[in-house]
């Protein structure tokens, strides 16, 4: 269950004036370098999943050479990204999958479907789950769709912007038909970063939160906000460079 779609446009506009509109580039990524990547990005830092990306293209030349190669070789590579063992078998599952299904290491053939069938298809993939079929979706296929990790969940439940879904799956459903239209990417990007300068898990800086007044998180009563003399949507803008992107 969600609240309505007017308090979700506050918050989106507020963290704009925040932190920015983020504008998607124009070069994105062929579909199936996202959800490998994606599926490397789980649960380890956007730095750690990046050299275990590279390191994997780098040693193979295609995806056809990575379905084919030991699996001790993609554990051995993708290590620093965490979770090898898992990440390595889904991985070369995945790729074979794909090859069986559409006739070549591709999902191309995806542009000329809806969103809907594309969900439906890559959550049929094993180990495949909505957060990381909805970042195909947005960061490749360019569509406007707002994906769910564990920091959007977290925030949109502190926000109580969704009731009742203690999931990403269940706050990602809910909030599909709230998100502004055409703001998929902005908002998404924007929750990211607003969960690691403000929002964060163990600690977050309620004293300097621009959506104080929009939280609905009980722990915030004991973490007042303190003036700082200026707004505090310029105060948070100012904290953004002292962060990693």
């Amino acid at each position: 269950m969600a609240v309505g779609a007017g308090r979700v446009l506050r918050v989106a506009l507020i963290l704009e004036k925040s932190l920015g509109r983020p504008r998607q580039s124009r070069a994105l990524p062929r579909p199936l370098d996202m959800l490998i990547a994606t599926i490397l990005s789980q649960n380890t830092s956007d730095v750690n999943s990046h050299r275990a990306f590279t390191a994997l293209t780098g040693r193979y030349g295609s995806w056809e050479e990575v379905a084919d190669a030991p699996l001790s070789s993609i554990r051995s590579l993708i290590r620093v990204g965490g979770m090898a063992n898992q990440k390595s078998r889904r991985i070369r599952e995945v790729l074979r999958t794909i090859r069986a299904r559409y006739g070549r290491y591709s999902l191309e053939s995806l542009r000329r479907k809806k969103d809907s069938d594309i969900l439906t298809e890559l959550t049929d993939l094993n180990g495949v789950g909505v957060k990381t079929a909805a970042c195909v979706l947005l960061f490749s296929l360019g569509r406007d769709r707002f994906p769910v990790d564990t920091h959007v969940h977290r925030i949109c439940n502190r926000l109580g912007l969704v009731k009742n879904c203690p999931t990403p799956e269940k706050t990602f459903w809910a909030m599909q038909p709230l998100v502004p239209k055409g703001r998929g990417y902005s908002f998404h990007t924007n929750l990211i970063r607003f969960g690691r300068l403000v929002c964060r898990s163990a600690s977050p800086a309620c004293d300097r939160c621009p959506l104080y007044a929009e939280c609905r998180w009980p722990g915030r009563k004991s973490r007042r906000r303190k003036s700082t003399g200026r707004s505090r949507e310029n105060y948070t803008f100012m904290l953004l460079d002292n962060i990693p992107a």
